[in-house]
């Protein structure tokens, strides 16, 4: 395997220098930094909308919220736009009030008004991101009522039930609760769309950074926000899409490219052993997981849920496709949030998936599909997994495709079996709770669209131990239902938790300063510089 890595690492390295000669013509220019990135998942810029990592994480360095986490203590709540916050002692009521300063790119300030409407915006328009605020009661017919501002800087939210102050505190820390600028986003409203289509591709935010342009499949442009209370450092950030480990190294060798984002294990250590590059990791909220559409009569199977799962070599592949790049995990809370189980149950068990088969009435195996991103490592991964399966005698058919296209087929529940990539939403185990153990309404038009409804899994009663560990006060208390969930999921449910991801990023030598996060839009571009 190693030697055909190699065989196809230095095709496509020739092929990157022969399609992509422009970039060799002249170095990344000073006051810009060029990211090498895969950036094909990118569906939407509008936080209201946006969903996946490259798009949370530029919403995350374009927009501002009322409160976030720092890199360096990410369990700990901070003020971005709110200067400080007060609770009913009902837990109903939650009271903010905006710091003065802040400014949207336009120049105009930042008031209690576009924040109210930037939340009241999400729940109305009910994308993907939605059901983070939908949770706490709101409507697009209650929600003017319920999230309200009463003064230029003061900002009232009402839930419908008590709800702990943190729990909220940190839904608000997600990409849904950024603040978005009312009066620019509906100068570009089409068909009462609340500027969504303008949005997808522009921004009306108050961070360090606007956006100048996307292409699809190509590239982001970012510029400094002049207005900004956050200065960058650098006047430009680029994302060059480059979905192949090969190139993005070439790219940094030549200097055309600043940081990397996507080398291939092998090329981590190499350039660890070379002075003129700087390496850089964080072990990341981020999931690989593979999930079972239930409305296959034979995935439905428990049997064959814990069949599939038994089958993967975990540890096979970990140690010998990413052994940088990911670690061994198989619970829906990632290592590093509270209550994250860190129990190992599965490992390449052969005889027992083939029993548990024939136990389910299919020891010859069947056919099914298989939806993953055409990228580097997911690829290799998929193939390791699909070599596994065949094992057990399940007949897998690739269904490779752009990230985009995968995530696309997934939410419309389109999928047998699919892998997928699962970042938290902000730094609380009901972000994973609520996706992985919450389904109530499995019909095809529910308003919350989480992975357990996109594959077609209704579960009330796993869902109302979420919604009661969200109300739990005390913490050992939530520890242990989040606990006992994980270990419930590990043997009923219809996904099969692989990795965690530990994320890799290469600068050329002189350039500092990018501050890598546990979540995307954490990512901070402010301090990045190269001499």
């Amino acid at each position: 395997m190693a030697s055909r890595r190699a065989l196809l690492a230095g095709s496509a390295a020739a092929a990157f220098a022969m399609t992509h000669s422009r970039w060799a013509e002249a170095q990344s220019p000073s006051g810009v930094i060029v990211f090498a990135k895969q950036i094909d998942d990118l569906i939407s810029l509008d936080p209201g909308e946006c969903f996946e990592y490259t798009g949370s994480e530029i919403c995350g360095n374009v927009y501002q919220k009322l409160v976030t986490t720092p890199n360096s203590n990410p369990s700990q709540l901070v003020g971005e736009l709110a200067e400080k916050w007060e609770a009913s002692e009902d837990g109903k009521t939650f009271t903010f009030t905006l710091r003065e300063g802040p400014k949207f790119a336009s120049g105009k300030p930042v008031t209690a008004e576009d924040a109210a409407w930037s939340l009241q915006r999400a729940v109305i328009l009910n994308k993907t991101p939605a059901f983070i605020i939908n949770q706490f009661g709101y409507t697009k017919d209650n929600v003017a009522q319920m999230i309200r501002a009463t003064g230029p800087r003061t900002l009232v939210m009402q839930t419908a039930q008590e709800t702990a102050p943190t729990f909220l505190l940190y839904c608000l820390s997600a990409v849904v609760g950024n603040v978005v600028e009312k009066a620019v986003a509906m100068s570009h409203e089409q068909n009462g769309d609340l500027g969504n289509a303008w949005l997808k591709q522009n921004s009306a935010g108050s961070g360090p950074y606007a956006v100048r342009a996307w292409r699809a499949s190509d590239s982001v442009t970012l510029e400094a926000n002049p207005n900004s209370t956050v200065a960058p450092k650098t006047k430009r950030v680029i994302l060059r899409h480059m979905p192949d480990p090969s190139a993005q190294m070439l790219g940094l060798q030549r200097g055309d490219i600043d940081i990397a984002r996507n080398l291939s294990s092998d090329q981590i250590r190499q350039t660890k052993a070379d002075s003129s590059f700087k390496v850089q990791s964080q072990r990341k909220a981020s999931l690989l997981y593979v999930a079972m559409n239930q409305k296959h009569p034979i995935l439905s199977k428990p049997e064959v849920r814990q069949a599939i799962k038994m089958a993967i070599d975990y540890d096979g592949i970990q140690k010998n496709i990413v052994p940088d790049l990911y670690a061994v995990h198989q619970a829906f809370l990632p290592e590093g949030l509270p209550g994250a189980l860190t129990d190992k149950p599965f490992r390449h068990q052969i005889a027992e998936a083939k029993a548990l088969l024939a136990k389910a009435g299919h020891a010859d195996g069947f056919e099914i599909t298989f939806d993953y991103a055409s990228v580097s490592p997911i690829s290799d991964i998929a193939q390791a997994i699909q070599a596994n399966l065949a094992e057990i005698g399940i007949r897998v058919r690739m269904l490779p495709a752009e990230q985009r296209q995968v995530l696309t087929r997934v939410r419309a529940r389109q999928h047998e079996i699919s892998m997928s990539r699962w970042g938290s939403d902000y730094f609380d185990p009901n972000s994973n709770a609520e996706t992985f153990a919450v389904n109530t309404d499995n019909s095809d038009d529910a308003r919350n669209r989480t992975s357990a409804w996109r594959s077609s899994w209704l579960i009330p009663e796993y869902s109302a131990q979420v919604v009661a560990a969200a109300k739990e006060r005390d913490p050992a208390k939530r520890t242990e239902i989040y606990l006992k969930l994980q270990k419930e999921l590990q043997e009923h449910g219809p996904f099969a938790f692989v990795l965690q991801e530990i994320e890799v990023s290469v600068s050329r030598k002189g350039v500092s300063g990018f501050d890598m996060g546990p979540m995307n839009d954490r990512h901070r571009y402010v301090e990045i510089v190269k001499a």
